[in-house]
């Protein structure tokens, strides 16, 4: 095909960056990370599906263990003792996991009521929880709101 002296060569307009999603499977974002972690981690299936529907909860946002369970169709036990186990906290954000009453529940295998670790780790969710925008009642002992519970 000859080119004119004075023809027009198209010319394609790419954008600078390309959408996160397609660059060339590289890691683009923090939770795409912590997804691949739990992905290729010596786990159970059970506690890698915990952990990557836990992904889905938003920053500023908490679920319950038995909201939770209702989307996987389990426990609500079976799911804290997954949560438990979770070796990615907090950046696979186990902390957004409370009781149905609004209570803390537990928080790397403690639990409000238990004397071991207490005061550090339930310290630790609620400091978490609030720097996320979370709001905790007046004592710190429970989360206000309405939980978010809109898996996919």
């Amino acid at each position: 095909m000859a080119v004119t002296k004075n023809a027009k060569i198209p010319t394609i307009k790419r954008s600078r960056a390309a959408p996160p999603s397609t660059l060339a499977g590289k890691i683009t974002t923090t939770m795409d990370r912590e997804l691949a972690l739990i992905a290729h981690s010596q786990r159970t299936a059970f506690e890698k599906r915990v952990w990557t529907a836990l992904c889905q909860v938003p920053r500023g946002s908490f679920t319950t263990y038995g909201l939770l369970a209702a989307h996987l169709g389990t426990s609500p036990r079976a799911v804290g003792n997954a949560l438990r186990r979770n070796p990615f906290a907090p950046a696979v954000p186990c902390h957004r996991v409370v009781a149905t009453g609004g209570g803390l529940g537990g928080f790397k295998g403690s639990w409000l009521g238990r004397k071991e670790g207490e005061g550090i780790t339930l310290e630790e969710k609620r400091t978490l929880l609030r720097g996320e925008g979370v709001k905790l009642d007046g004592l710190g002992e429970r989360v206000v709101g309405t939980p978010w519970g809109a898996f996919a």
